[in-house]
């Protein structure tokens, strides 16, 4: 199970440069550490993260066996039009999870 923490500003002015924030709580595991009895302990990552931002996508990532646990992600968009920035991420068995926030633009 994954869950995710966002900082997305409720308003924005047109044409403004917003930062977005997303931070994925997982432990994203990459299957070459061994547990306390030698027992390899099995891969579990995200592999695919991805933001929507009315229907467009504004930033996506790729994530490989390297990337820390609870990965924390800060990028940039332009405020274009007022609607819903959609977060979405899916793990290497293909369960998806996704998030959504409101912005408003004036």
């Amino acid at each position: 199970m994954a869950s995710i923490r966002l900082s997305v500003p409720k308003t924005a002015m047109k044409g403004e440069i917003i930062e977005l924030k997303a931070l994925i709580q997982h432990p994203m595991e990459s299957g070459y550490r061994r547990g306390s009895r030698g027992e390899q302990i099995p891969r579990n990552i995200i592999t695919r993260f991805e933001c929507v931002y009315d229907d467009e996508v504004v930033f996506s990532a790729d994530f490989h066996p390297a990337i820390a646990a609870d990965p924390f992600l800060t990028f940039y968009t332009r405020a274009v039009r007022s609607g819903t920035l959609a977060f979405r991420w899916t793990d290497q068995h293909g369960e998806m999870w996704s998030d959504t926030a409101s912005l408003t633009v004036t």
